[in-house]
């Protein structure tokens, strides 16, 4: 199977809703796609999603990259698999997001090579899932009717944003947890909103308050690693990274310094499902459980996502995909079932994707 040539694609979708966090307000998913077309009838699908304030891409620079690293592609052998991620990870630094696209189509055509599941390729077995879904920063009211909607649905985690003002976030947090059912699991996201002092404030009147949560996510600066330690050293509500580990060092750097209880695993910021595979590893090493995330991507790199945490589903132990769900359709036919609360692996060969329709 010989890597023909390869073309991007924008897809978009809006939002139901517009998605709002202490970092962005966006409105529309819209990312880049990857094809990888081969001499044969296969063809590999990618995908991600620029996020300027995050991994420093934008739509622009991700097509850049990936037309720089494709003639190096181009003409080999999909058997070669091994350099081929090879030559993905080292032609260029950073640009995470665009590795991971063309890593995605990679793995999606190898394990198509083997007329198997990417999941099964990767040694996992699991198919059923459940995914959170993300309560968007915005007044108390507006995020405990969109909390109760959620719940109607049939959704049993909640993922709130936080990081505005001090006050507000634990009003925010109160009530949703008073307007909630007690089998309902919160989780909090600060994006970086907070300082080390806000964070152990708001964290101890919250615990204070008898409000359960399962972890809070990135409450500071992702280069200040002394502040997550010194929250964690400070409160009960576990400590889950996010924006503060891009790569295996960060994350080992964290765990050394016992600054946080989770790791959050996204293949847009690892730079694709190699280095995700790794980085669970490293967490299993340590004793520490993970968390598959995503960004506001599709189907193709979110179901990617879905692959990864089957094969190692006794490491990642909690899922935020629920990007897909986030939108007000999806346009790929194929691969992952997104069934809000629950999803499914299907048993077709790679990622399972037959047509992208926008």
């Amino acid at each position: 199977m010989i890597i023909t040539h390869i073309e991007t694609k924008i897809l978009n979708a809006p939002l139901k809703r517009p998605f709002h966090t202490a970092l962005r307000h966006v409105e529309s998913l819209r990312d880049v796609v990857v094809k990888i077309h081969t001499d044969s009838e296969h063809i590999g699908y990618g995908e991600g999603a620029p996020t300027a304030l995050i991994t420093g891409e934008t739509i622009g620079t991700m097509r850049a990259v990936i037309e720089y690293i494709s003639p190096l592609l181009i003409g080999r052998d999909i058997d070669d698999f091994e350099n081929l991620i090879t030559i993905v990870q080292e032609s260029i630094l950073k640009n995470t997001t665009a590795k991971s696209a063309l890593e995605i189509a990679l793995y999606d055509l190898k394990a198509k090579s083997y007329h198997q599941p990417l999941y099964k390729y990767l040694g996992g077995s699991k198919r059923e899932f459940e995914t959170d879904i993300t309560i968007s920063l915005g007044s108390v009211e507006e995020m405990v009717t969109d909390a109760r909607d959620a719940l109607s649905l049939g959704y049993k985690i909640l993922k709130i944003k936080v990081g505005g003002e001090l006050s507000l976030d634990i009003d925010r947090v109160i009530a949703i947890d008073e307007a909630v059912e007690n089998d309902i699991t919160l989780r909090l996201d600060a994006n970086q909103g907070w300082s080390r002092k806000d964070s152990v404030e708001i964290l101890t009147a919250l615990e204070g308050r008898g409000v359960k949560m399962e972890l809070i996510e990135q409450p500071t600066k992702v280069d200040d690693i002394g502040a997550l330690k010194y929250i964690r050293e400070r409160v009960e509500t576990p400590i889950l990274a996010d924006e503060s580990i891009f790569t295996l060092d960060d994350a080992k750097r964290l765990l050394d310094e016992q600054a946080i209880d989770f790791v959050n695993i996204k293949l847009a910021k690892c730079g694709g499902i190699s280095n995700a595979l790794k980085l669970a590893d490293l967490a299993d090493s340590y004793g520490v459980k993970c968390m598959l995330g995503c960004m506001l991507e599709g189907g193709v790199s979110v179901g990617a996502g879905v692959h990864v945490a089957s094969a190692k589903s006794d490491i990642i132990t909690m899922l935020d995909l629920d990007a897909v769900n986030l939108c007000r359709y999806n346009p790929i036919d194929g691969g992952v079932i997104f069934d809000e609360s629950r999803i499914y692996i299907p048993d077709s060969a790679g990622l399972g994707i037959e047509k992208i329709r926008k």
